[in-house]
């Protein structure tokens, strides 16, 4: 017996069923889930427990995703309408906290603060994707996840644009220390005078970092008439007139304004420092909009107090609070002329509705399809839409003979392919089998059971 009402599990008392399950789609009555064999979120769900026909391979209402650092309302409803359990967090987790929530979760969602080590990654033996709702993913153990299959994705292009607006706005503002006379004006001080307040047009901003945001940038600070230069570890095709220097120094020699837009990973630990501060022109303006350990913060302040920085912006930081109760400390709090934003570069309406849907629309596309297009960690596959047929997704270890392995079986079993895609990575590979519904139920047994395989998972 399946319904939502006492009276339905008064059959199985009276002894009419053999067992009761609650329906809990609709609505969820206290006295009747006490009473219940089984609680069912969907009726794929009880399809699935008493192993009957069904039009998934496995009910959706039985994987949990976990939204950390109040992602966007569109993630939450993007899975809930596809029957996910779903649960969103406000703050970001420690990674105790972490690893005892993550032991049943399936997919995860995080941005900037939560750091999914390898110890959480060695606890999450249901999870399956994790979604960076930001540009990086320095905060993720990506080769862990790789080696226990676990895809990762991000953000790469959402908040591009408020990014670059708000570097050009943070740049006008210092350049013509219009920050610093707003500051004074509210503490009753008039002080209208032009020094030290030039136009950045026929200036030079020099790049750190060539990438999606700075290569809009270089576009819009072109526009407004400036001189552009970068500095990137690739060569990379400038756009229009802009220049791309031989060395980080060169860079730093020439620039009026310096940006920086590189990505976390742990060789640009403290890539500007003391030494970069020197070779800076004198009354330099100086944007941080990447990532927080980048950057020297006690040589910055020195050399904003020594008058060698005019102004700054600082949007990232070493460490950074966890949530908005928690104080913000840092050497840079207090200096004239210099902007400080708790990491909202990125943060706009806008760019959190574009990353709210992109995200999750990558992560939907995996679980659902087992495409990997746009991926981070993994073999980068785009497969077909499935008509007709089941699909069978292999994890494995990239060593040689496990695809023999896997078409061994497919033969074994006379099994029609119906189509099949490979990609590996030097770590591991991804097969995906289209096969004719008419296989032997064992083959899913023996696909599991090979000694390099990772991960398996069915769709249909």
């Amino acid at each position: 017996m399946i319904g939502d009402g006492y009276t339905d599990y008064e059959l199985r008392e009276s002894g009419l069923a053999n067992k009761f399950f609650a329906f809990t789609e609709n609505i969820e009555r206290q006295k009747v889930v006490e009473k219940a064999d089984h609680i069912v979120n969907s009726l794929d769900e009880f399809l699935y427990i008493n192993q009957l026909s069904r039009s998934q391979s496995y009910p959706k209402s039985k994987l949990k995703v976990l939204l950390l650092e109040n992602v966007h309302a569109r993630a939450v409803e993007m899975f809930s309408r596809e029957g996910f359990q779903v649960e969103l967090l406000k703050g970001a987790l420690d990674e105790d906290e972490l690893i005892e929530k993550i032991k049943d979760i399936s997919i995860l969602g995080i941005r900037s603060k939560t750091m999914v080590t390898k110890r959480v990654l060695e606890n999450a033996p249901r999870l399956m994707v994790i979604g960076a709702f930001c540009i990086g993913t320095n905060q993720i153990d990506l080769t862990t996840a790789e080696e226990r299959g676990v895809a990762v994705f991000n953000a790469p292009y959402s908040n591009t644009r408020s990014v670059v607006e708000m570097a050009v706005g943070e740049m006008i503002l210092l350049m013509r220390g219009i920050y610093d006379k707003s500051v004074k004006m509210h503490e009753g001080i008039w002080d209208k005078s032009a020094k030290n307040s030039n136009e950045v047009r026929g200036k030079k901003i020099g790049m750190i970092g060539y990438g999606n945001i700075g290569i809009q940038l270089s576009v819009v600070a072109e526009a407004l008439g400036m001189e552009v230069l970068f500095f990137d570890l690739v060569e990379k095709l400038p756009l229009s007139n802009a220049r791309q220097c031989h060395t980080l120094e060169e860079l730093l020699n020439q620039s009026d304004v310096v940006t920086l837009h590189v990505d976390g990973r742990k060789t640009n630990s403290m890539l500007i420092g003391e030494k970069e501060f020197n070779q800076m022109k004198d009354g330099v303006v100086f944007l941080n909009l990447s990532r927080g350990h980048v950057v020297d913060v006690k040589a910055m302040a020195n050399a904003v107090k020594s008058g060698k920085i005019r102004g700054a912006g600082v949007d990232v930081f070493p460490q950074e609070p966890k949530t908005n109760d928690e104080i913000f400390e840092s050497e840079l709090r207090g200096l004239p002329n210099v902007i400080l934003t708790p990491h909202i570069g990125g943060s706009t309406e806008e760019a959190q509705a574009s990353i709210g849907e992109f995200v999750p629309n990558k992560l939907l596309g995996y679980v659902n399809t087992g495409s990997t297009y746009g991926v981070v960690n993994f073999p980068e596959v785009t497969l077909p839409p499935l008509h007709d047929a089941h699909r069978l997704l292999h994890i494995h270890q990239n060593v040689p003979g496990v695809m023999s392995k896997v078409n061994g079986i497919f033969a074994k079993y006379g099994v029609n392919i119906v189509g099949q895609y490979l990609k590996t990575s030097e770590k591991i590979g991804y097969v995906i089998t289209d096969v004719a519904k008419n296989y032997s139920k064992e083959i899913v047994q023996e696909l599991k059971e090979i000694e390099e395989t990772i991960k398996f998972r069915m769709l249909y």
